[in-house]
């Protein structure tokens, strides 16, 4: 299927969503066996994903109906902002990247800018000196989570970046920086595998152990976190210029693509046995395939590994075009993305819909169609 057929489909069925959701202040999550989603009322972490889909759909169309949605979206999430509900965590820029900071790209909208720079200022309130990292869950000093990082946390690092650059401010990138240092000497292993997750001492910052929250087990490889990974790290060379990152990237890239089953598809954690029922992830090739694509664009042309690179990324995408996964245009079915899993191990949505699949499937068509990263950074 050509590139440009596959977003025009997509975007079908996020035409068909904004009306199925138009009656309702909720947002898609994830779908639960019957191939319908879940609306959450913008308590979660990933009512994001929605508007940043909104907004990605009306820059390749210009459709006066995504662009409503997409506005009434940032909306909504503005006024969870203003109300500080439920903002406890540290998915601040999964949140508000993709809805204010991504109304302030495309429309230069300067309420919104001003959005997301109390956004990150949110998110700045998880900052913990003494390990120098940004508290994943709960609040400060909280006995299980005082001094824990996960994976993910690397795509939420982008909007303090962004909001140095908007204000001068160098306190934002810092942190960030000690943060992505902190994750790359901890959550990535000697093998390019990576942890979901790391607990420091909170009162100390001495390191503790290396963990999971949703993978197989502590020492197995959750395909999922090793994305966030591969594309956090490329976001992070983009804004700290240091070349470690670069090279974390491309190993972590490596270590999925060479661990893909036939099909192209990832399970749901390298580690877990491989059998007929074992359940998928489209959701992180999806991530893997957006992480790729934005670490060819540091790549210099001679650089010995970049076309293999770009074939990866390639692979990816037309493996989740296939039949199997691909659903845009159903009339019946809300995902873009079959077989996305949530939580396995929690028997929470294993084999079902993602909100985020959708959003990075459709930002990796943008990106392979017209070049649209998008919106992780200041273009």
């Amino acid at each position: 299927m050509e590139i440009n057929t596959a977003i025009q489909q997509a975007l079908e069925t996020v035409r068909k969503n904004v009306e199925r959701y138009a009656a309702s202040e909720g947002f898609p999550h994830v779908s639960k066996g019957d191939g319908k989603y879940h609306l959450t009322e913008s308590t979660d972490w990933t009512e994001g994903f929605w508007a940043g889909l909104l907004w990605l759909g009306y820059e390749y169309s210009g459709d006066a109906q995504l662009h409503a949605a997409a506005i009434r979206a940032a909306e909504l999430l503005e006024r969870r902002l203003d109300a500080h509900q439920a903002l406890d965590h540290h998915d601040i820029g999964f949140l508000y990247s993709l809805s204010a900071q991504a109304r302030w790209t495309v429309d230069q909208h300067e309420a919104s800018r001003q959005v997301a720079l109390r956004a990150a200022d949110t998110l700045m309130r998880r900052w913990r000196p003494e390990p120098a990292i940004f508290q994943a869950w709960g609040p400060e000093g909280d006995p299980e989570n005082g001094g824990r990082i996960i994976i993910d946390c690397l795509m939420n690092l982008p909007l303090l970046c962004w909001a140095t650059r908007q204000t001068g401010d160098e306190r934002y990138t810092e942190c960030a920086r000690l943060h992505a240092e902190k994750s790359l000497r901890f959550l990535v292993r000697g093998d390019d595998s990576s942890y979901h997750t790391f607990y420091f001492d909170p009162h100390t910052g001495d390191a503790l152990r290396g963990g999971t929250h949703q993978g197989y087990r502590d020492g197995s490889t959750w395909t999922r976190g090793q994305a966030w990974g591969v594309y956090g790290f490329a976001l992070a060379y983009r804004n700290f210029g240091d070349p470690r990152f670069l090279e974390a990237s491309r190993r972590m890239a490596i270590h999925f693509a060479q661990r893909l089953p036939e099909d192209g598809v990832a399970y749901w954690d390298f580690d877990a046995p491989q059998q007929p029922g074992t359940a998928r992830d489209s959701s992180a090739s999806a991530i893997f395939a957006c992480g790729v694509l934005e670490l060819i664009t540091h790549l210099p042309h001679s650089d010995p590994q970049r076309e293999e690179l770009e074939q990866l990324a390639m692979q990816a995408v037309h493996a989740l075009l296939a039949d199997e996964y691909f659903t845009a245009g159903s009339a019946h079915e809300e995902g873009l993305l079959r077989h996305g899993s949530y939580s396995v191990r929690g028997g929470s949505s294993p084999d079902d819909f993602m909100i985020w699949g959708d959003y990075f499937f459709l930002e990796a068509l943008m990106r392979l169609h017209q070049g649209t990263p998008g919106y992780w950074y200041e273009r």
